[in-house]
């Protein structure tokens, strides 16, 4: 079976690039049956990160709150990651 790829370290938008990729790939139907099933595989596991990440990002943004006076809360663990 082919090792799987620590994809943690690509950004969002890295990890979608490749996704878009292997969807185009496979949507050619030109690729051989083995050479399918290991890029679905991965696909796979690059679609969970995507939710995953996309899933972290909304529950940072739901954090952060306006005060009575229009000012930002919750904002200081909104930092790059």
């Amino acid at each position: 079976m082919a090792e799987e790829t620590d994809f943690s370290s690509l950004s969002f938008e890295d990890a979608l690039k490749r996704l878009e990729s292997i969807v185009q790939q496979l949507e050619s139907g030109d690729v051989p049956l083995d050479r399918s099933i290991t890029l679905y595989a991965e696909g796979d596991r690059l679609r969970t990160q995507c939710q995953k990440r996309l899933a972290d990002a909304q529950a940072r943004i739901d954090k952060i709150t306006l005060g009575s006076d229009g000012t930002v809360t919750g904002a200081e663990s909104f930092g790059a990651d």
